[in-house]
């Protein structure tokens, strides 16, 4: 059987014998649906909160709190969306980094769409390294709270963002955009050190520690006026869903289509998964890891995740490269971060907890050398990557194929 399979700009066709062939999943294929009236019917009947209209009024200093290029959120369309009810007041864009870098040009227009030119003025990038922050407490897991001076100071907050299953947060969106979005990089570091937690898992919020802390960010900024629009987008990053209002209740709903979408069955673990990177996370290694973190749930004990990522800028902040390079195994790595944290080594540690129970392979634009450092063994191309694995496993060996596998989340 033919099977193509997106890789950076093009398609790869790989060749499966039918009785390899275990099953190939994407996320679940909906109707294209009107974007423009999901956005408006979601904005004109919010959740536990009054119409946007009634939260601007009287607004002096609104800050609109936006993802960065490493998602599909479509914040253009959002804006554009809530552009008339901004007109005259005084907004100021914010895009939630993280700890990532700010955005290149051609980045910033992807995130803005059709609107990044007019609103260029208004833009600002946060740096978790050096933007001025202010402390609001310490979690109950002990990581200091500390929030970017611009929104802690705002008269009015709207938070733009999109919900899908997040490996160790349980989903992306809603509080995220507060940790680790704008938050300082001490903050950040001490929240995802949690993530080495058993608890912290896609679709999990209850127990998850690092969900806590980001709720505790939350409860820190109850008296401050916010108002969140979720989007969850399906396979072909339309939006097929909306909530606003009240940011804990918006997300919830979001959640719960997420799982509609994103949460895939499978039959049967396999042998060998083909993980698949697609746009916009393929952006490099860091990103890319996610992948491999939902195909373990589709492998068996002792199975092959074959990673497929064209690594668009590289591998991405390079601590958890460092820390896996440095080790000579898996075990090792996890043994290094028991005695010593920094921020990234989390990302190392869930790669090393997949190493314990099988093999990685790489098919990435990223020199061999990257790959074999971060203990993955580098193919040139996918049908070499599935022949290996099969020749390696056995001519009986099972081939599954996620494709959109960093948003994907397989339960048996």
């Amino acid at each position: 059987m033919r099977i193509e399979v997106p890789y950076g700009d093009g398609i790869e066709v790989v060749e499966v014998r039918d009785d390899n062939l275990g099953e190939v999943i994407h996320p679940k294929d909906l109707p294209a649906q009107d974007e423009e009236r999901i956005l408006s019917d979601a904005i004109s009947a919010p959740t536990g909160a009054p119409t946007l209209q009634e939260f601007l009024k009287g607004a002096k200093d609104v800050v609109v709190i936006v993802n960065d290029a490493t998602r599909p959120t479509p914040t253009g369309k959002v804006i554009g969306a809530i552009s008339r009810l901004l007109a005259g007041l005084d907004v100021k864009y914010l895009v939630a980094t993280g700890m990532h870098r700010e955005p290149t040009e051609s980045e910033y227009e992807f995130i803005f769409g059709d609107m990044y030119h007019g609103l260029k003025g208004t833009i600002h990038s946060h740096d978790a390294r050096t933007s001025e922050t202010i402390h609001l407490g310490t979690s109950k897991n002990g990581t200091p709270l500390k929030i970017n001076r611009m929104v802690v100071d705002a008269d009015r907050i709207i938070v733009i963002s999109s919900v899908e299953p997040h490996y160790f947060a349980g989903y992306t969106g809603g509080r995220k955009s507060f940790l680790p979005g704008v938050a300082a990089y001490e903050t950040i570091e001490a929240n995802h050190k949690l993530a080495l937690k058993l608890e912290a898992q896609a679709l999990r919020l209850k127990g998850n520690p690092v969900h806590e802390d980001m709720e505790e960010v939350l409860k820190a900024l109850k008296d401050k006026r916010i108002f969140a629009i979720m989007t969850v987008l399906d396979k072909a990053h339309r939006i097929c869903s909306a909530s606003a209002g009240d940011i804990k209740q918006s997300f919830r709903t979001a959640t719960k289509k997420a799982d509609d979408v994103f949460v895939v069955k499978l039959r049967k673990k396999a042998d060998v998964v083909v993980a698949v990177t697609a746009f916009p996370y393929d952006i490099d290694l860091y990103q890319s890891q996610k992948a491999l973190d939902n195909a373990k749930y589709a492998v068996r004990d002792g199975g092959i995740i074959i990673l497929v990522s064209a690594c668009r800028t590289g591998v991405g902040p390079d601590t958890f490269l460092n820390l896996l390079a440095s080790a000579n195994s898996p075990k090792d790595v996890l043994d290094k971060i028991s005695h010593t944290y920094k921020l990234g080594y989390h990302k190392a540690g869930k790669m090393a907890e997949i190493g314990l129970k099988g093999k990685m392979f790489a098919v990435t634009k990223l020199p061999p050398e990257i790959a074999l450092k971060a203990h993955m063994v580098p193919k040139a191309s996918i049908q070499e990557a599935v022949d290996a694995a099969i020749s390696e496993l056995g001519p009986d060996s099972k081939v599954t194929f996620m494709m959109d596998a960093v948003i994907t989340v397989p339960k048996v």
